[in-house]
Order: structure tokens, then C-alpha cells, then sequence
């Protein structure tokens, strides 16, 4: 009964530690390997976030007593050429080593890596690539990786593809596609298929992915549509973007989960943010609807320089967190309770790439945070 009562513990990195510290047999329940591969997994799909990686260093953002330790995750990356971050999920990070051909799939917690062969027909050059890494619920053991790119005719991207490489049985799956439409939106007048992903980081929306499409035929990267790949139906789509706010940069713009549920889109615009979400009619058609607008300028305190330059510059898809930034200052803004956070300066080049995840401090509190020391005995690895 008492382990039931701990597994339901809130997720955060002080909890297991603060009750180990109430008898002898709190802490042998907690320091037990079967409870942590249950506490994790029941946490699934609630994790805390952490912080944010900027390339290959990694900030925290939790206020104590959570608060993880100053690049407890950063790493350094091994070879040369250009590494390319795919994003985080369910404990893991997914890397492109653009010159090696290779995808990395890393364990911030114990800095493994797993080197995985970029199959063929996914250049990363000609054709830019993208992918996510993603564990099955309940599974802490294997992970899986969705690979997705174009592919070309005289010059023009005319479809989709996808592969998916499993862990238990270390091989890609068979190649997927999806032709692009001719017309994805008003944009695509004079170069009808000419359009590519950009490196954005996936969002897992129930049981499917989804990244944004960018036209390369404009001066800047605009948004032309949204592919999802169903992992149920083992599926690719193309979904077009609401006509109100189609044609506008891609910065601008953020996937998301609608409130309620479902596909939603987070639409910046100036000071303001416009929240989107794809409804079902009775006939079974599906469109976009405007949900609510949010004012951003009182609540973070903007100037109108700020105003005119503010752009998203991250997501955390289970806290349902936008990161927000202008070239001064950088803002975390939960997006149900409208709650900010400033957490540093900006660096106005940078993508970041939140870490949601279950992590316990791998040592019993002292002081007065979880980064307030290292004595005493290890009780609970994150593995």
C-alpha cells in the first residue's frame, strides 16, 4: 500500500528524495530498482520540465528545491561537422550528425549514445531531413525514431517520406510517402511544389507527430502547411495551415495541443497570440477554428521594440510551455494559466530544445536544493 502511495507522488526531482528521508522504510521502498521502473513510466506522460538545451549546453529552469544542477545534461560533442538538434522525448535526446550521416540518440541521464545510419534516400544535404525520437508507454527499455525528408523531380519537392527505426529490432522500417499538394497554400502560386521542412522540433499530439512545412521559394521561411505522421496507423499527411493566418514566418508559428485536445496551432502576431484548433464537423470535416487571443504585452512587460521582435523560440509539449524570445530577453509562458517566466538573456540565433522528463536526485536533499550538495548515499538512479 505505502508504494502505492509513493508512486503518486508528484514527479518532480525533490519528491522521492524528501521521502526518503521520513524512516529507513520509505527509503528502502524508494531505492528499490522496481519502484523506479514504475515511477517513471507512470509518469509518462506528465514530466516536469527541466530546462532547455541551447546546442549541446543545458539550462535549468526549476526553482529549488528542484532545481537541477547547472549543466547537469550538457555534453560535448565528439567529430566534426555540423550536429543538428532533433529534439527531446520521454527521456531522450535526438541528434544529426549532418556529415557523418549518422542520428544520434542520446540519454542525457548517463550520456549514452546510440549512433544510428542515416538509411539512403535521406540526404540531409540536397534535401533537408528531420525526426523524432519517442518511447512506446510504458516502455523504458527500447525507443523508436521517425526519420521524415523530401524527395525531388527538377528541382521541386513532390513528396513526403518516412521511415521508423526500432531499438528491439535495430532496423528501419519500410519506406513511407505522401505526395505534397500541387497548392499548399496562397504562397505557392509560382513554384507549386517547391516546398521543404525546416529543422523544426516535432510535437506529439496524441498518437501523432507533427512538424511544420516551409516554402524555400519565398525570401523568408514562411509556413506552408503541417505533415503528421499517425504512429498508430503507421501514416503520413499533409495538413494545411487556417487561410487567416497562412503566408506569415515561421517563427511565428508553434504546433501545439488544443486546449481540450487535438491539433492546435499557437500563431504570434505582433504582442498578441492567436490559439487554433482543428475541429470535426458531423459530416466528419475538418477545419480550423480561432479559440482564444492572448495579449502578451502587459504580462511580460514588453517595450514596443520588443513588441516588434518578439518570435517563438521553443515548445514543451507536455507542459504545454512556449518559449518566447526578442533579442534581449527570453520568456517561458504557460500557455492554460498564462503564468511567465523570464530566464535569461537571449541569444536571438538560438533554438531551444526542452527536456521534459522524470529525473530524481541521485542523492538524499541537503541545503536547501537538490544542487546543494552530493553527500551522502546514491538511492535511485535515472536509467
Amino acid at each position: 500500500m505505502l508504494s502505492e502511495i509513493l508512486l503518486r507522488l508528484p514527479p518532480d526531482p525533490s519528491s522521492l528524495p524528501r521521502a526518503s528521508l521520513v524512516a529507513n522504510r520509505w527509503l528502502g521502498l524508494v531505492s528499490d530498482p522496481g519502484f523506479s521502473r514504475r515511477f517513471r513510466p507512470h509518469h509518462h506522460r506528465n514530466p516536469p520540465l527541466l530546462g532547455f538545451f541551447e546546442s549541446s549546453h543545458f539550462e535549468p529552469t526549476m526553482d529549488s528545491p528542484n532545481r537541477v544542477p547547472e549543466g547537469r545534461f550538457s555534453y560535448e560533442h565528439t567529430g566534426n561537422g555540423c550536429f543538428i538538434p532533433f529534439g527531446c522525448r520521454h527521456g531522450l535526446q535526438l541528434i544529426f550528425h549532418q556529415s557523418g550521416k549518422q542520428l544520434h540518440v542520446r540519454d542525457p541521464f548517463n550520456g549514452d549514445k546510440r549512433r544510428l545510419p542515416v538509411p539512403p534516400g535521406f540526404d540531409g544535404w540536397e534535401t533537408p531531413i528531420s525526426g523524432a525520437v519517442f518511447r512506446a508507454a510504458g516502455d523504458i527499455q527500447h525507443f523508436q525514431v521517425v526519420l521524415v525528408g523530401t524527395e525531388r523531380n527538377n528541382q521541386h519537392h513532390t513528396r513526403v517520406i518516412a521511415r521508423v527505426y526500432s531499438s528491439e529490432t535495430g532496423i528501419w522500417g519500410n519506406l513511407m510517402s505522401t505526395p505534397l499538394p500541387p497548392k499548399a497554400s496562397s504562397s505557392m502560386d509560382q513554384h507549386p511544389t517547391k516546398i521543404r521542412m525546416w529543422f523544426t522540433i516535432s510535437v506529439l499530439v496524441g498518437h501523432s507527430l507533427y512538424w511544420l512545412l516551409t516554402n524555400i521559394s519565398a525570401a523568408t521561411n514562411m509556413l506552408d502547411g503541417i505533415l503528421e505522421f499517425d504512429l498508430e496507423r503507421q501514416t503520413l499527411a499533409v495538413i494545411p495551415v487556417p487561410v487567416d493566418i497562412a503566408n506569415n514566418c515561421l517563427s511565428q508559428f508553434q504546433v501545439m495541443q488544443a486546449e481540450g485536445g487535438g491539433l492546435g496551432i499557437f500563431f504570434l502576431s505582433k504582442f498578441s497570440a492567436q490559439l487554433w484548433k482543428m475541429e470535426t464537423d458531423s459530416d466528419g470535416v475538418a477545419s480550423w477554428v480561432l479559440g482564444r487571443t492572448v495579449e502578451l504585452d502587459k504580462p511580460l512587460s514588453l517595450n514596443p521594440e520588443e513588441e516588434e521582435s518578439l518570435i517563438i523560440g521553443g515548445f514543451a509539449e507536455y507542459n504545454n510551455v512556449v518559449f518566447l524570445r526578442t533579442p534581449t530577453n527570453f520568456f517561458m509562458v504557460q500557455l492554460e494559466s498564462l503564468q511567465f517566466k523570464k530566464v535569461s538573456k537571449s541569444n536571438s540565433l538560438t533554438r531551444y530544445d526542452p527536456f521534459e522528463s522524470v529525473y530524481v536526485a541521485e542523492y538524499p536533499l541537503v541545503g536547501t536544493g537538490i544542487d546543494g550538495g552530493h553527500d551522502g548515499a546514491e538511492f535511485f538512479r535515472n536509467t
